[in-house]
């Protein structure tokens, strides 16, 4: 099932121009999209960076996979661990204090550190709660997946989508990287995931 908006709040994040190196829309698996968004960025000289936690480097290894990865991937950090995301990729230590690591504005400021410490132009962000067990309160299936891109200068800034998935550890983690993907193929294409900064859906982790 594919994700279907719910709720939205905040500021929208800028979107690309369409164009010619514009995506096709409807990428159907992460595979497709991950081939899709380097074959976008390739024709704009635009790089991409990401920042991943739940996923543990799922993400990464979608967009090293497809042929050509290497003109536009810089690279993952994979900040496992709270206090990482903190150290490397300079997300609020009183932010994570307060909220913990599975909160949409930690997700935003791990794509901004993705984009930084990777010198990409683009960062992706996933962040979020596979199981078996609860984490900071949440349950089990609360993701949150985040872009920040060129027009994104601060680590508030950017597009950030608020899962609720069901399934299997396994299955959460994958959907997480077809998530985080498919939003990034939607800024690309200048489409919003919503009229506001956060998009909240629910949908089965399985295909």
């Amino acid at each position: 099932m594919r994700p279907v908006p719910s709720s939205s709040a905040g500021a929208e994040a800028p979107s690309a121009p369409v164009g010619a190196d514009a995506p096709a829309a409807g990428a159907e698996d992460a595979a497709e999209a991950a081939a899709e968004i380097l074959r976008v960025l390739t024709g704009r000289g635009e790089t991409l960076g990401v920042a991943e936690s739940l996923t543990g480097g799922l993400v990464a290894a979608e967009l090293s996979e497809a042929p050509g990865a290497s003109r536009v991937f810089r690279g993952s950090v994979t900040a496992y661990a709270t206090e990482l995301k903190q150290q490397v990729l300079g997300v609020d230590g009183a932010l994570l204090a307060a909220r913990g690591a599975v909160d949409a504005d930690v997700a935003l400021q791990m794509a901004a550190g993705a984009r930084r410490v990777l010198g990409a132009d683009w960062g992706l962000a996933t962040t979020g709660v596979a199981g078996p067990d609860p984490q900071d309160g949440k349950p089990v299936g609360t993701v949150y997946v985040a872009v920040a891109g060129p027009g994104s200068p601060l680590r508030s800034e950017g597009n950030v989508a608020a899962l609720r998935l069901n399934g299997n550890r396994t299955e959460i983690r994958r959907e997480s990287v077809r998530s985080v993907l498919g939003l990034l193929l939607r800024q690309l294409s200048g489409e919003r995931a919503g009229n506001g900064r956060a998009q909240d859906t629910e949908q089965n982790g399985g295909t």
